[in-house]
């Protein structure tokens, strides 16, 4: 799964701009020359493909003769450079200059998913007699594409499984990316379904300076964090995409059909490539599309090309998945169902997300209960008042302060954390005492996942990476 590190080279909504104008001419030329409907059918669903990851890119929606930041070059472009750049999200880079982090109402707008209201939540609750998780409570996870129909497989007992995954960058991961593997162990756990976890070190290896046996040993010590969350060995499958392409014709195929269907001009305008990317970098996306296919997992579920994917990730992931959708029902399978997650900040502040290249930025699991306190007192952002009589007046700001945000992932308790919540605003709970309340979360929660951690050996980690028959029950 991809979560590429920020700063690499994308197209610029210039090049994009320009893109959508030699497609859209390319369009009339077809109408006009009566070429034959699917070719001109083909033609329209890129057009629209790269308008949507225009206006995904630029927060408005392209006007032609208007190109981006040249405000002049017509009276109605209404072009707003600075609305434009506050926020950016794709699946390398997170950016906003609210400190209060990303507008997801905007996003879901820009990337036409659904947002996660009560109703679904009471939905979810009723179909698993469970109490929802406080990821969905929160509204961590916010928003969703084709959740009912998973709901309505369940309910008529047809199947369905899940898909995740991690691109395994570093040795160590970080609390940001426990994320979505906390939610689907609960989602395993509630729906009692299969769950393959795809470890993409190919990709890694791709964009990032490793060598293969750098990325592969990344995967094993990655593997051993994710099984640490406590995922059933029976129903879940950890798989290197390295180790897995050569094991399984099938998996292979669909990354095969998946390239025939999506162009070089389609991936240019979705994940902004260039033309000084190397080729692995181009033909990726099919990787991260295929484990959406029940086909490509012969083992779990034989030929069958009907199981619908329900995929929990972090929103950035999006424009992988929204080509995935685009591209399965031309090649036989249903389209993958998602849960998209909001971004987990750095210390430093909501304006982007953790890095694993700035170690200060980041809670990593292998810290010490020792560095937890040192990183959330010196470098936790403080929504507090300058000094204690301010802030004992005015309160301080939960919005904003970074402590408070951890405390939404990882407190369970909704009562207590609304307690902090009005006596943070209030002014009654100072700085120093939220961070200490994170603090003494934090530190037993990343001692208890070393100890787990401690526990995986080599062996288990190998049984969990071994193509197998799956413990489920399947109509």
């Amino acid at each position: 799964m991809a979560d590429m590190p920020s700063g690499e080279s994308c197209t610029s909504p210039l090049e994009l701009f320009n893109s959508i104008a030699t497609q859209g001419e390319l369009v009339r030329s077809l109408k006009a020359g009566n070429a034959p409907k699917d070719e001109i059918d083909s033609a329209v669903k890129m057009l629209l493909s790269l308008k949507m990851s225009y206006k995904a890119a630029m927060g408005e929606e392209y006007k032609a003769g208007c190109p981006p930041g040249n405000p002049t070059a017509g009276r109605n472009c209404d072009s707003d450079a600075t609305k434009a750049s506050e926020d950016f999200v794709d699946p390398w880079t997170v950016r906003t200059s609210s400190a209060k982090g990303i507008d997801y109402d905007k996003l879901i707008v820009q990337f036409g998913s659904s947002k996660i209201d009560k109703e679904l939540i009471n939905r979810i609750e009723r179909a698993t007699g469970q109490r929802p998780h406080r990821f969905l409570r929160r509204g961590i996870f916010f928003s969703h594409r084709d959740m009912n129909q998973i709901l309505d497989a369940y309910e008529n007992k047809k199947p369905f499984y899940l898909y995740t995954g991690r691109g395994p960058s570093s040795e160590a991961m970080h609390l940001g990316h426990l994320v979505p593997f906390i939610f689907t162990k609960w989602l395993q756990d509630v729906f009692n379904v299969p769950l393959v976890i795809q470890m993409s070190d190919d990709e890694k290896y791709l964009w990032k300076d490793l060598t293969l046996e750098q990325a592969y040993s990344y995967t094993v010590e990655n593997a051993k964090d994710i099984i640490a969350c406590g995922f059933d060995i029976n129903k879940t499958f950890i798989f290197s995409v390295l180790e897995y392409m050569g094991q399984s014709p099938g998996f292979y195929r669909n990354v095969v059909k998946i390239q025939k269907h999506v162009t070089f001009n389609q991936v240019k305008g979705i994940f902004g490539f260039t033309d000084s990317d190397c080729i692995g970098k181009i033909s990726f996306p099919a990787v991260q599309a295929a484990p959406s296919f029940s086909n490509s997992f012969p083992k779990i579920f034989r030929d069958r090309t009907d199981i619908q994917c329900l995929i929990p990730c972090a929103i950035d992931q999006d424009p992988y998945f929204r080509m995935t959708r685009d591209v399965a029902p031309r090649i036989g399978h249903p389209k993958p169902a998602l849960l998209h997650s909001t971004f987990f900040p750095a210390l430093q502040g909501a304006q982007t997300k953790m890095s694993a290249s700035d170690p200060n930025s980041s809670i990593f699991l292998t810290d010490t209960a020792k560095q937890i306190k040192s990183k959330v007192n010196k470098h936790a952002f403080s929504g507090g008042r300058d000094t204690v009589e301010e802030h004992r007046q005015f309160g301080g700001n939960c919005e904003v302060d970074v402590s408070f945000m951890y405390l939404t992932f990882f407190l369970e308790d909704d009562d207590r954390l609304e307690q902090i919540r009005k006596d943070y605003t209030s002014g009654a709970m100072l700085t120093g005492e939220l961070k200490k309340t994170l603090i003494d979360v934090l530190q037993p929660l990343i001692a208890e996942h070393q100890a787990r951690r401690k526990a995986v050996t080599e062996e288990t980690v190998k049984e969990f990476m071994t193509p197998r028959q799956l413990s489920f029950h399947f109509q």
